[in-house]
């Protein structure tokens, strides 16, 4: 037995018939072919999945496609703007938040929804923020610095 469903996702309509268990990770990679959102644990410990539903990160691999029925979702595919990298993403590359890649995906969209929060974290907010992801090759320090340099980039692209 299948479930139609229709979701956005990064500002396009989906419509498909998904098996009532599929994963929402699996559907965003298999169905959609948005291969960005990763999967790690698919225990929910790693983050490596996250995904904004309806403005909030979530762990994909913690939710049904046919939850997401009717939802907005944005992956780590919808952050650039016209081939222009998000702050967020920019701070990752300017300052080296990054190095196997893997949990990057995860990070980038919860540094998103940390400056969305707040625009103006301090560090031990973006510490806070980051729980529920893992790195294993950072040290975060490199993640921290790249989400601080996106929040101040966006403050000053909103005085100029």
């Amino acid at each position: 037995m299948t479930k139609k469903i229709n979701v956005k996702i990064n500002g396009a309509t989906y419509q498909h018939e998904v098996e009532p268990r599929l994963l929402l990770v699996h559907y965003l990679r298999d169905k959609v072919g948005l291969t960005g959102t990763h999967i790690g644990c698919e225990t929910s410990i790693c983050g490596a999945c996250t995904v904004l539903i309806n403005g909030v990160s979530v762990k994909s691999c913690t939710v049904l496609a046919v939850q997401a029925d009717g939802a907005e979702i944005t992956t780590i595919e919808g952050l650039a703007t016209d081939g222009k990298l998000h702050p967020v993403q920019e701070g990752f590359w300017e300052h080296h938040g990054l190095q196997c890649g893997y949990c990057t995906p995860g990070m980038i969209i919860s540094g998103y929804q940390i400056l969305l929060r707040n625009p103006d974290p301090t560090e031990e907010e973006i510490r806070g923020g980051l729980e529920g992801n893992l790195c294993r090759c950072t040290g975060y320090q490199h993640i921290v610095d790249a989400i601080q340099y996106a929040a101040h980039k966006i403050k000053e692209s909103a005085t100029a």
